[in-house]
């Protein structure tokens, strides 16, 4: 893997593709004061996945809110492909002006330039939205039932495990890096385009292992023993899988992560705007309606500045650049 100097956000450095905490520090979770001067006219969401899935219905309900609460139509445009970095390079040659976000979790901003080439977009955090664990599951005629059993399996057979993700730079490309590196093991990685057809080719046992952020259908799955979970990208363990440890818990805490998903602008949106969309969107966060939308698939609402979610970022981006994806 390429390695670049890291470039501390933090310390107010710029960080490709991300403001840095003084560009976003005006951006606060204060209640929103909604004036009549903007938006003037119809803001686009675009949504980095697929129609159907709990991010896309995370950020329908979001735009729902910021429609009434901006008093302008609000239109969400799928725009899914390459780890969410197709709606955030839509957005970055959008105008400036906040009629159009972005809804993206941030690996392409962490991942991307830990392990590629490629050009981050140019784009403003402006808030999180929610962190979603990340499950390593296994089919069932994979005979290790454990996730130690899994790295002597590994150790054993070098080169014979293929471990799927939903692509290249995502967070569960991640996962699978971080063991790797710390168990010093040699698993292949099977980059998919995105989640559902990786988990359609995981049902039927077209490699042994796979990382997924958690989602209804996934935990159904597992209820069925269609597909058994190994570990957990958590905090803490999932009451709805109380009994799979989470990977801080087996000796990885550099494998123990998340899915961050937030909002994002394009640079250069003027700051009085930016925290008005912040401030819609921590008030919807607060939402019961909204808040059970995430709660109930085990995801957690997160909220906050748009300072927060810029460190956020910098901080993975920080610890990605340790570890070769590949």
């Amino acid at each position: 893997m390429r390695r670049r100097t890291l470039l501390h956000a933090a310390a107010g450095v710029a960080v490709p593709g991300v403001a840095t905490l003084a560009q976003a520090q005006a951006q606060t979770g204060n209640p929103p004061v909604v004036s009549d001067a903007w938006p003037t006219r119809t803001i686009h969401l675009l949504v980095a996945y697929p129609p159907g899935g709990v991010s896309d219905e995370t950020a329908r309900a979001l735009a729902q809110h910021m429609g009434t609460r901006l008093k302008v139509p609000v239109v969400v445009e799928n725009r899914a492909g390459a780890g969410g970095l197709t709606a955030l390079e839509s957005l970055a040659r959008a105008a400036p002006d906040g009629h159009t976000l972005a809804y993206c979790a941030i690996s392409p901003l962490v991942f991307v330039p830990a392990s590629t080439t490629v050009p981050t977009p140019e784009v403003a955090p402006v808030v999180s939205i929610m962190d979603t664990p990340v499950l390593v599951l296994a089919h069932p005629s994979f005979k290790p039932n454990d996730f130690a059993a899994m790295i002597a399996a590994a150790r054993r057979a070098p080169g014979r495990l293929r471990w799927a993700t939903s692509g290249n730079a995502t967070v569960g490309h991640m996962v699978l890096a971080q063991v790797r590196a710390a168990a010093r093991v040699d698993i292949i990685h099977v980059p998919y385009k995105g989640g559902g057809q990786q988990l359609t080719d995981a049902i039927g046992g077209q490699f042994e292992l796979l990382s997924s952020n958690v989602a209804s259908q996934q935990l159904q799955f597992v209820r069925q023993g269609r597909l058994k979970a190994l570990a957990i990208g958590s905090p803490v363990r999932l009451p709805v899988l109380p009994d799979v440890p989470t990977l801080a818990e087996l000796g990885f805490p550099d494998a123990n992560l998340v899915s961050t998903f937030g909002l994002f602008a394009p640079r250069g949106v003027p700051e009085d705007r930016l925290r008005l969309i912040n401030g819609v969107i921590n008030e919807a966060l607060r939402l019961p309606e909204i808040r059970s939308k995430i709660l109930d698939v085990s995801n957690l609402p997160t909220g906050g500045s748009a300072a927060d979610f810029a460190a956020r970022i910098a901080k993975e981006r920080d610890r990605a650049l340790r570890v070769p994806a590949d």
